[in-house]
């Protein structure tokens, strides 16, 4: 009779065994209930790739100072050592605050129309921004050695083109100030980046 129940006792162990097993089994299953592993999960907030700042940079654009929105000018000569030192001006014409940074670009003309000499160097000053509210003023340097004293082959201009930085259209201003070197030694004409005021 021992023998017995020692028997049973082992068969519903067993059985019990048994059935916890299965129902491991069930919940470890894939969610499609088939035994196939579940697909990943895609986890919002994980990190993209970097990108630029596509809104400050049209910002950016929108900020210029266009050739439209500016009055050109030449201040007056500050002459030094031999050398001529003008100040080209930009003053914002505009009803909106703008800004220039870098060099203008620069050709003197003749009568015709024809440029006289190479194009102006550029100094190797480093830009900063200038913001100019209406009816302000940026200036840039326009420096070359006197042809009496250099020697150079000199040329009296009729007109002064400026550009805006970044711009395509220039603006003309009359030329007053005499002959400006336009070929042979010491001929360069430099260009000095814009600071804020209408001269130093």
């Amino acid at each position: 009779m021992a023998k017995t129940s020692l028997g049973l006792s082992r068969a519903a162990r067993l059985v019990s065994a048994v059935a916890v097993l299965g129902l491991l089994t069930a919940c470890g299953g894939g969610d499609g209930g088939d035994g196939t592993a579940s697909a990943p999960q895609r986890v919002s907030g994980t990190a993209a790739p970097a990108t630029g700042d596509t809104s400050s940079a049209a910002a950016s654009v929108s900020a210029r100072c266009h050739t439209s929105e500016l009055r050109a000018s030449v201040g007056r000569n500050d002459p030094g050592a031999g050398q001529e030192n003008f100040p080209i001006v930009l003053t914002n014409a505009s009803g909106r605050t703008c800004t220039v940074r870098g060099h203008p670009g620069a050709a003197f003309l003749d009568a015709s129309g024809k440029q006289l000499g190479p194009d102006p160097r550029r100094s190797a000053d480093t830009p900063v921004t200038v913001r100019l509210a209406p009816g302000r003023s940026a200036w840039a340097g326009l420096t070359f050695s006197h042809p009496g004293v250099s020697g150079a082959r000199a040329a009296t201009p009729k007109s002064l083109l400026v550009t805006p930085p970044d711009e395509r259209d220039p603006l003309k201003v009359a030329w007053t100030a005499g002959p400006v070197p336009v070929s042979g030694n010491a001929s360069s004409v430099r260009l000095t980046v814009f600071a804020a005021g209408t001269g130093p």
